[in-house]
């Protein structure tokens, strides 16, 4: 089911790169929940630099963070070892929450890509943080998806990415939050 603003986020037993838990049952404060691929990509971990780089600012608006990837918990723990992530990730290898939420991958790889200026810029900025690409996880077309929850785990914003460059930057999701 896709999700919308007003909907109930279902429970999902998860497992982090740190524990296990039930979201977002379990979580009892606003969350932000921010998909996206697989640690590998390197514009995808550029994407956890900028969000560890800000937690601060987003837990200052009384909000929980927490990163969706395709990636395992090893991959997760091997290619962050020694990075500071104040955040859990959490890991679907097998795509549930992917296929639950309906985060449909990009019909190939033109749509995406998208903006093509956009995505060398940014992957520009990873590499010059030493971002290389690593290991393939999961489906290399899959797209990113935000959701943001109330206390309760109602969906207050959905966003469902047309292709890996629409999503609001982390500034503009810091500026979403209430």
């Amino acid at each position: 089911m896709r999700l919308a603003a007003g909907d109930r986020f279902p429970d999902f037993s998860v497992e982090t790169n740190r524990r296990k838990l039930v979201i977002p049952e379990e979580l009892g404060r606003k969350t932000v929940l921010w998909v996206i691929r697989y640690i590998g990509c390197p514009v995808c971990r550029y994407d956890v630099h900028l969000l560890a780089e800000k937690y601060d600012q987003i837990t200052a608006k009384g909000y929980d963070l927490f990163v969706v990837m395709q990636s395992d918990t090893e991959h997760i723990k091997r290619d962050l070892e020694g990075a500071d992530i104040p955040f859990e990730i959490i890991c679907d290898p097998e795509l549930k929450i992917y296929d639950a939420l309906e985060i449909k991958p990009a019909k190939n790889e033109l749509a995406l890509v998208g903006n093509i200026l956009k995505l060398k810029a940014k992957g520009d900025r990873a590499k010059a943080l030493g971002f290389v690409h690593g290991d393939y996880e999961g489906n290399e077309l899959q797209l990113p998806a935000l959701f943001i929850l109330g206390e309760d785990g109602t969906v207050t914003y959905s966003r469902y990415g047309k292709n890996i460059t629409d999503m609001p930057s982390v500034d503009e999701l810091i500026g979403m939050l209430d």
